[in-house]
């Protein structure tokens, strides 16, 4: 008896492998819900088939969820659909749930300064995470693939970005899990076509899509599948995207590293840790190595208060010469009404004076380096 097609087998075979790892590390236990997360595209098509397979296998149940955006027309039709073939693939419950504005309050809607994909991200997620405490999933599956991959690891190139960002999306973040990183596009759409799913080709997508930069032009990502992802493959061959990938695990693994001996020296360095403000030693921080002082800074930064997608290396820099090259400069101003200041041996990150009460007046027992 011929068993299924190709992609098939191996599509299943991803997942379950990968739901095996989380049930064998404690992230899951038998008779735990999954939600997949479905768009109608090929890649969440083909995971929630794989999922629909693999989980019973395993002994979890499995659940979709489809947010519909409303952001042109025909989308609640589509998401509806998309619903109805998850729930014919035996995924149940498969959920419909609007992507609302009051999901602006987000954690994760920093990115908004992204444009409208990041805008819809933010808001994706939120409403996914919201659903996934609803139903008590033990997490939602991403359907990422290892070309999504190629495509982030290009696009933090492109920015400047430091290591984390060059290490892509993590198959594992949280209750975020991505099984198919290491499948492709291609075999997305042959598991789609074996099983004959009715794939929705989502418009925003396109190079000519409706979402286009301010001054014309498609969207970043994009641009990259469609235009700069094929250029590369056919100037530097097939293996472009799989490299891209390699890098992605390479940058995760030294990044890894150094968040945990950044950690180290942050426990090391720091003197205050409170809601109103964070202070660092800065003879701590002085000699230690840039790639984990500014590590140090950035989670400082963010611990104080300021927006992880406002917060750019050139803030980080700024820090960073308040610790290695004082020359009397002012206050440091840092996304999120925060300011750094040098003062006393320390760096002090706090509310900027039109943030607090009182006229920001300085700690009477801190005194101001000059």
């Amino acid at each position: 008896m011929a068993g299924p097609p190709v992609p098939v087998a191996q599509l299943r075979h991803a997942v379950r492998t990968f739901l095996t790892d989380r049930i064998r590390d404690g992230q899951a236990a038998p008779g735990d819900l999954v939600l997949i997360a479905c768009s109608g595209g090929a890649d969440s098509l083909a995971l929630a088939a794989a999922a629909a397979f693999a989980t019973p296998k395993v002994g979890l149940r499995a659940g979709a969820v489809v947010v519909d955006h409303r952001l042109q027309p025909g989308s609640t039709a589509a998401a509806e659909r998309a619903a109805a073939v998850c729930t014919e693939l035996g995924l149940m419950p498969s959920i419909v749930v609007p992507a609302t504005l009051d999901s602006a309050a987000a954690p994760e809607s920093d990115s908004a300064q992204g444009g409208p994909e990041a805008r819809a991200r933010a808001l994706r997620y939120h409403a996914l995470e919201a659903t996934r405490q609803q139903q008590r999933a033990c997490a939602v599956l991403l359907g990422h693939t290892r070309d999504d991959q190629a495509e982030t690891v290009l696009l933090a190139l492109a920015r400047g970005s430091g290591t984390r960002a060059l290490a892509g999306m993590a198959p594992v973040r949280e209750r975020w899990w991505r099984p198919l990183l290491g499948s492709t596009r291609a075999d997305t759409e042959g598991v789609c076509t074996a099983l004959g799913l009715p794939v929705w080709y989502d418009p925003t997508n396109a190079v000519d899509g409706p979402w286009q930069k301010a001054a014309g032009g498609p969207l970043p990502r994009a641009a990259l599948r469609h235009r700069v992802l094929p250029a590369l493959t056919e100037a530097l061959g097939p293996g472009v995207p799989a490299a891209l990938a390699r890098t992605a695990q390479l940058a995760r693994d030294d990044a890894d590293l150094l968040d945990v001996l950044a950690d180290e020296l942050r426990q090391r360095a720091q003197v205050v840790h409170g809601p109103d403000q964070v202070q660092l030693s800065i003879t701590a921080l002085t000699d230690q190595p840039p790639a984990l002082r500014r590590r140090v800074l950035h989670q400082a930064a963010l611990t104080a208060g300021s927006p992880p997608g406002a917060l750019a290396a050139v803030h980080v820099c700024s820090l960073d010469q308040l610790v290695t090259d004082w020359r009397g400069q002012g206050p440091i101003h840092l996304p999120g009404a925060l300011e750094a200041v040098r003062e006393y041996g320390r760096l002090v990150l706090r509310a900027a004076p039109s943030a607090r009460t009182g006229g920001g007046r300085p700690d009477p027992t801190v005194e101001q380096e000059k």
